[in-house]
């Protein structure tokens, strides 16, 4: 039995049959983990004996039997951007290269006590800026499909651990698109949920007000299960929301009839790569022919929001890292006096995109320019959740692509930040709106994945896990897998 290759849900029957021990998964994964690292490098940091302490509880909670947790005893990767007790955790970054936390983020310690098993912390770009992870601090992730390309990004470590089996499930954030866009490129599933649905605490922050975490899995249900595990509201986190939490997996369902699906007319315009419009106009196809009613929306103020997301993110980036001083924690660079002590510690330790970010944030928050451009920004945000909001009076869902390409080689754009931002400019509104999107593997375009992304309305997660879930019941392109050893 290939048990690195199940699923969560195949997991879990299988551990509470008895047929698997959690040990023995787990060590099956950490196997696989030594075996493709060299080649993959998804992670920053491994535990296996963390892994193999967590696995013989779980056994031993398994024995007991009882109202058992779904999550208990299977294998995760958390992306490095998330507090962990006990676990370095360095955002990808020579700042925090030696932080080890002294408790665990909310979602973090929620599959903790589900009894989840923890394999390590997954590369990312530094401090979650990027979208190719090759802006991480200490080496670039490979894209399991091709180790010659971008696994995607931010959280391409989450993304290429998930899609090499060197997983069951991860988390990753998404700010900008950082979960859907690496899910798209690397063939899994992976989704952003609405923002305050899950709580930030613990999540180092890079833009508070856009930042979400989520899983990436091998299918719709694997993702509702995780959703399941780490949603709900938070005192720890004044932006999570205190809302009722459904059952993400009893929502469940092989039945799109009748359901409305718009498409932005926006978002199949030029820029998108003919092979992956394709891909996901035979996936439309796809669900129309189950029921589904198609039609065209537009959302005219797309084109503004890559511009937007641009100003706002980094004005709170340059407010987040400015606690990166060298005097409370991370990296301490020794100077005469304060003013160069902090200049040295932030040279010696932040790359060329965070410090890029930084300048770009500070400049469009100072003065004589407030008004220009970050409070203009603020108005054209609005204005693309209102253009949403007025899609959603006749639609139920919305679908276009994920990314206007398939993975594109490694450095082929690392040397041009405007052609590497544009990878993001078909996820970027729906951050800027706060509402959930999805993306799910619907074939391959050159041999390389394509990702449909499926945009729901605010905390209305599971209509677009039922309507991924639906078309995964017809079609097996989430069950490809990349040629690995």
């Amino acid at each position: 039995m290939n048990l690195p290759g199940l699923t969560v849900h195949e997991a879990a029957r299988l551990l509470r049959k008895r047929q698997i021990s959690s040990v023995e998964l787990t060590r099956a994964v950490l196997e696989r983990i030594e075996s493709l690292e060299p080649h993959v490098k998804a992670y920053v940091t491994v535990t296996p004996e963390l892994a193999l302490q967590q696995a013989q509880a779980a056994d031993q909670a398994l024995a007991a039997g009882g109202d058992l947790p779904d999550l208990l005893g299977i294998p995760v990767a958390l992306k490095d951007v998330l507090a962990t007790e006990g676990v370095r955790t360095t955002c990808s970054s020579r700042i925090l290269e030696n932080y080890v936390p002294v408790y665990d983020g909310t979602a973090v310690s929620r599959l903790r006590s589900q009894g989840a098993v923890f394999l390590g912390k997954t590369n990312c770009d530094e401090f979650a800026m990027g979208s190719s992870t090759e802006n991480s601090g200490f080496f670039a992730t490979h894209n399991p499909w091709n180790l010659d390309t971008v696994p995607g990004g931010s959280s391409g470590g989450s993304s290429a651990a998930v899609a090499a089996d060197e997983c069951l499930y991860a988390l990753g954030t998404d700010t900008g698109g950082s979960i859907r866009q690496p899910a798209a490129l690397c063939g899994v599933t992976g989704l952003k949920p609405t923002y305050g649905r899950v709580s930030r605490y613990g999540l180092v922050a890079f833009a508070s007000s856009l930042d979400q975490i989520g899983p990436f899995t091998k299918d719709a249900e694997d993702c509702a299960i995780v959703l399941n595990a780490i949603a709900g509201h938070d005192a720890c986190d004044s932006t999570s929301v205190n809302r009722a939490v459904p059952d993400f997996r009893a929502a469940l369902r092989d039945d799109v009839k009748g359901l409305r699906i718009g498409l932005p007319r926006e978002y199949f315009a030029a820029g998108v790569a003919a092979g992956v419009e394709q891909r996901v106009r035979e996936a439309v196809g796809v669900l129309e022919g189950l029921g589904a009613q198609v039609g065209e929306c537009s959302l005219p103020s797309t084109d503004y929001a890559l511009d937007t997301y641009y100003i706002i993110a980094p004005a709170e980036a340059s407010a987040n890292l400015a606690r990166y001083d060298g005097i409370r924690y991370g990296l301490s660079e020794q100077a005469p006096d304060i003013w160069s002590q902090y200049n040295a510690t932030r040279e010696a330790g932040f790359g060329p995109e965070v410090k890029r970010r930084i300048m770009l944030g500070t400049y469009v928050l100072s003065a004589g320019y407030y008004d220009a451009y970050y409070l203009k920004a603020q108005k054209v945000r609005t204005l693309i959740k209102q253009e949403f909001d007025r899609a959603f009076e006749s639609f139920d869902v919305l679908l276009a692509p994920t990314s206007p390409s398939t993975a594109f080689k490694i450095g082929e754009k690392v040397d041009d930040p405007l052609a590497m931002y544009l990878n993001d400019v078909l996820t970027i509104p729906v951050n800027m709106a706060g509402l959930p999107g999805l993306s799910i593997p619907c074939g391959l375009s050159d041999g390389l994945p394509v990702g449909l992304q499926i945009i729901g309305k605010a905390f209305d997660e599971e209509t677009i896990l039922r309507v991924a879930y639906c078309y995964q019941q017809h079609t097996d392109f989430h069950k490809q897998k990349p040629r690995l050893g």
